[in-house]
């Protein structure tokens, strides 16, 4: 499996064999994120979770390629952005962790905020 890194060094060749880094400022990839993210939800607008099982079954491959839509340009950005999105993502989860103790937590959906 490829690393965040590799991954990350791909889509900026990919962008830049195209020039296009001159259209990827972070407004335009935050919009993009939202936009692709909108095109997953649409995915499971109206359905009831047995519903939402089937349209995964079958519309794989639009999941598919949703996901990588909006996770490409969340990678571009934090690069663009200069930060190392791994990292961000661990120290955000060490952030939820003392939000939401396992103690209180577990097995309820409430905000931090509630618990």
């Amino acid at each position: 499996m490829d690393s965040i890194t590799e991954i990350t060094e791909k889509i900026r060749q990919f962008r830049d064999e195209r020039d296009w880094m001159q259209f990827h400022n972070p407004k335009e990839l935050a919009a993009a994120i939202a936009i692709e993210a909108a095109e997953l939800q649409e995915i499971f607008l109206w359905k009831d979770y047995p519903a939402c099982e089937s349209a995964v079954l079958e519309n794989h491959g639009a999941v598919a390629d949703e996901i990588a839509d909006v996770a490409v340009y969340l990678f571009e950005l934090a690069d663009n952005l200069g930060l190392e999105l791994g990292a961000v993502m661990l120290a955000k989860m060490q952030k939820n962790a003392g939000k939401y103790p396992v103690e209180k937590s577990r097995g309820s959906n409430r905000k931090y905020t509630d618990l």
